[in-house]
């Protein structure tokens, strides 16, 4: 690709990405080429699909979750390992609006633009659960399948506005059911330190390095409950 080829594409991929930002994943490919002062053909020259530009726009990021899987494959406890990754997945499909739709149709069509990117972050969860199920620290019934579907599902939830203010308890409530032991102060306390799951993220939210999350039973209990979620 030529030098003004790559600057315009970057230039595209940048104001589809505030556009998105914005109106979510039904953002108009026409609002995107007026608000990037180019003609539509222009845009679908660079990008013949919708999905071809969230495949763009979404790539870094799904990349930046299969290696974060594998970061704490290699350095974390199974349980804690699985449940860290959990909430970043959380947190990534929480970081457009309609991002779960697209994951969830892509992930079951070979002919996606998506579908590779979907199926590497798919088996990356996999992994990490089979992991844990392996030390018998994680439910022996539930599959990466099952995992794919409660982030897509939770990540939606949260993206409602009635449901966005008791997002970090919602994590907690699945986190512990996934595991075999039920939920410690810990977790609670962990939980509450990190970043929240239902705020409006930018797509590189996930490459950054959040702070572990301690699964359940892993530490001993602290004297005082962490306080009830109001």
């Amino acid at each position: 690709m030529r030098a003004d080829a790559r600057k315009n594409y970057r230039h595209l991929l940048a104001v589809a990405r505030d556009v998105v930002t914005e109106h979510g994943t039904d953002a108009s490919m026409r609002d995107i080429a007026r608000r990037a002062d180019v003609g539509l053909a222009t845009l679908f020259r660079h990008f013949p699909t919708r999905e071809a530009l969230f495949e763009a726009l979404l790539r870094t990021n799904l990349d930046a979750l299969t290696q974060k899987a594998g970061e704490l494959e290699t350095s974390n406890p199974p349980d804690e390992a699985l449940v860290s990754w959990f909430r970043e997945g959380v947190a990534f499909v929480h970081s457009y609006r309609g991002v779960v739709d697209l994951m969830a149709s892509a992930h079951a069509d070979p002919d996606s633009a998506l579908y590779a990117s979907c199926a590497a972050v798919h088996s990356a969860g996999a992994q990490l659960l089979l992991r844990a199920q392996a030390e018998g620290t994680a439910r022996a019934d539930i599959d990466g399948e099952d995992l794919f579907a409660l982030m897509s599902a939770l990540g939606w939830l949260v993206s409602q506005p009635s449901f966005a203010p008791r997002a970090d308890h919602l994590f907690r409530v699945i986190a512990s059911a996934m595991l075999t032991n039920r939920p410690s102060d810990d977790l609670t306390t962990a939980t509450r330190r990190s970043a929240p799951i239902a705020r409006t993220q930018r797509p590189d939210a996930t490459q950054r390095r959040s702070e572990p999350v301690k699964a359940p039973g892993r530490a001993p209990r602290s004297r005082r409950s962490a306080p009830a979620d109001s």
